[in-house]
């Protein structure tokens, strides 16, 4: 299966209530350049997203191409939540779902420390907007190979 990890695009300046930061104008141009190369060579069957509005809007550039996929709102994959647990959560949904590709959308830390999990590798950062998909039997720790790199920017290789 693969799975599609994604940082949410450049968004407002911190504020006391973290969850309701909007994307930018740019944000919102960094999510539909990364949507857009991704969708162009994977076709996911499974959205899974942070409650946060940021990464909803993010989000969103996926499904405007997508709209007939799935959508799951996941509590567990915030800017701090325990990278062991979203994988596990995650993998419980690509079951449930019978997912072959999913477009998992969410916030730095947990993404760089789900993602050093999933190949056994100490965490990298991801830049804004970007994307990275592995491949995999299943979600599962250790049991991942990184396959490719997306940014606003283009392929990263």
């Amino acid at each position: 299966m693969q799975l599609i990890l994604v940082r949410h695009g450049e968004a407002e300046p911190y504020q006391a209530n973290d969850a309701i930061r909007n994307l930018t104008a740019s944000g919102v141009i960094q999510a539909h350049s990364t949507a857009e190369q991704v969708l162009a060579k994977y076709h996911p069957d499974l959205f899974v997203v942070s409650p946060y509005k940021r990464a909803q809007q993010t989000m969103a550039a996926f499904q405007s191409k997508y709209p007939q996929v799935p959508l799951h709102i996941l509590e567990g994959i915030t800017p701090d939540a325990d990278p062991i647990v979203a994988l596990d959560e995650l993998s419980i949904l690509s079951e449930q779902y019978s997912a072959k590709c999913m477009v998992v959308v969410c916030h730095m830390n947990v993404v760089a420390y789900m993602a050093a999990l999933l190949i056994e590798e100490d965490p990298e950062n991801f830049g804004l907007a970007e994307a990275r998909i592995f491949e995999q039997p299943m979600i599962v720790m250790g049991l991942s190979v990184e396959k490719a790199r997306f940014s606003p920017t283009g392929d990263l290789h």
